[in-house]
């Protein structure tokens, strides 16, 4: 047998049929569905006269424009609220389980499908949501689906896809102190670039990050769709396992021993061949921030905006667009910035580790007055297990609040929005003109650099608070 690849030994193994020169028709493991693009799709079965194929293969909450403050009341704004209740209508009518406000499992989709164990090595995974790629940290295809996507797959349990091309992005070294697994696909897109990996799904591998926990690796996979990739997966190892088998809805339903057999074969075989291989090391990586509107605009904390001699032909004008709806400058250092908010939370940094990242810093120290914080967790057990950790009390000492789970400032289609013109320190996944609020000027970074910036008031090297 030809050496192979991981991704395509999870893909041919969920192949239902081939068309020839053109796309697969692939088998979908698990589906998740939440308020925002689920209800033209249920709107479409519903017209067609067709049930859910498969319900108990489809798992949905309410995330994306839920309230973070009293949600045991009504949702405020219509547009919401309406949606949140036709996703829990419909939920009941096709018999698929649903976790909605208030509901001890609620949380954002890529949260709460890994810490209630339906994300496993091996699956393939979709969602109408671009940041399914997250689910590929554990050896899995994941990758987000459009609205008429997501009715296909509730109609048959499969999905019509051309199979993309590979791409491998090997990691050395070790990360520095200091520096996370968001600074370092921050690093990784801001040399690929935001299109450099489109039509590949990438497989991260690699000394620096086989050293990951499973909440850092879920971080990268996170933003492999910033550059263009239809997902990132990494191969699952014992840093997978020994998560997995901590969450009391595996070892007790599975037989156990059966799964590790066949998740340790899932792996790229020795000369398995990619379209496209890059190396990165780690070593070299320091905190990142950006200073555009998109991803792959990001330096060094320590470093300075590019120059006009830095930038590309041709791609000028949209430099400087972006920079001057960000009020900045060609060859301007940010370190000293002011900034008015800081955001942790969201899909990408809104976990446990996240959470106890930003508190270790904040420790015995004063959020900065100028400062308006939002600490989202990024579901009702991260919620709970920071009260039961302390970490709560460590941060109201602080001078930080807890809020409740929901996507919040990520996307800011509830209250959590940010004022136009006002800067935000973020650790959501992008920052787009408007991602976080109309006007509002968004700043990327790692838990670290945002609880520095929290303290400070601007923008600030976190390594300076770290022994």
């Amino acid at each position: 047998m030809e050496p192979n690849t991981l991704f395509d030994k999870i893909w041919d193994a969920h192949v239902v049929h081939s068309v020839e020169g053109g796309p697969d028709v692939l088998y979908i493991d698990q589906h998740y569905i939440h308020e925002v693009t689920s209800p033209q799709a249920f709107e479409g079965l519903k017209k067609r006269g067709l049930p859910v194929f498969r319900p108990e293969k489809t798992l949905a909450t309410a995330d994306h424009n839920i309230p973070t403050a009293n949600q045991h009341l009504p949702v405020k704004e219509e547009l919401s609220r309406n949606q949140v209740e036709k996703l829990r209508e419909n939920c009941g009518k096709y018999g698929i389980e649903f976790f909605g406000l208030n509901h001890p499992k609620n949380g954002i989709v890529h949260v709460i499908g890994p810490e209630l164990g339906y994300t496993q090595p091996g699956m393939t995974i979709v969602c109408g949501d671009s940041h399914t790629s997250t689910h590929g940290a554990f050896g899995a295809i994941a990758f987000g689906i459009g609205t008429s996507e997501v009715e296909m797959v509730l109609a048959t349990q499969c999905i019509i896809q051309p199979k993309p091309k590979k791409m491998r992005i090997n990691i050395t070294g070790k990360l520095n102190k200091g520096v996370t697994a968001k600074d370092l696909i921050m690093y990784i897109i801001s040399q690929v670039s935001t299109g450099g990996a489109t039509g590949y799904f990438v497989e991260y591998s690699g000394n620096a990050v086989k050293e990951l926990s499973m909440e850092a690796r879920m971080t990268i996979c996170n933003m492999s769709i910033e550059m263009g990739a239809r997902g990132g997966l990494i191969a699952a190892d014992e840093v997978t396992f020994r998560y997995l088998k901590y969450l009391p809805s595996l070892p007790g339903n599975f037989d156990w021993n059966s799964l590790l057999l066949k998740w340790r074969d899932l792996k790229s075989d020795p000369g398995a061949e990619f379209d496209r291989e890059i190396e990165f090391n780690a070593d070299h990586i320091k905190p990142m921030i950006t200073f555009g509107t998109n991803p792959g605009m990001a330096v060094a904390i320590d470093d300075s905006i590019p120059t006009m001699d830095d930038v590309s032909a041709g791609l000028e004008p949209s430099f400087l667009k972006s920079l001057d709806y960000m009020g900045f400058v060609p060859g301007m250092k940010l370190i000293g910035q002011p900034v008015d908010y800081v955001f942790l939370g969201s899909c990408t940094n809104g976990r446990i580790e996240d959470i106890r990242a930003f508190t270790r810093l904040v420790k015995g120290r004063k959020k900065s007055p100028d400062v308006t914080a939002l600490i989202v967790p990024g579901s009702k057990f991260v919620e709970q297990q920071a009260h039961d950790e302390g970490l709560v009390r460590i941060l109201n000492k602080a001078g930080f609040e807890l809020r409740q789970p929901g996507c919040s400032s990520c996307l800011a289609m509830n209250e959590d929005k940010i004022p136009a013109g006002k800067y935000a320190v973020s650790t959501s996944n992008r920052n787009f003109e408007g991602r976080q609020g109309p006007g509002a000027r968004t700043i990327l970074a790692s838990p670290l650099t945002a609880a520095a910036a929290a303290l400070t008031g601007k923008i600030t090297d976190p390594r300076e608070f770290i022994d």
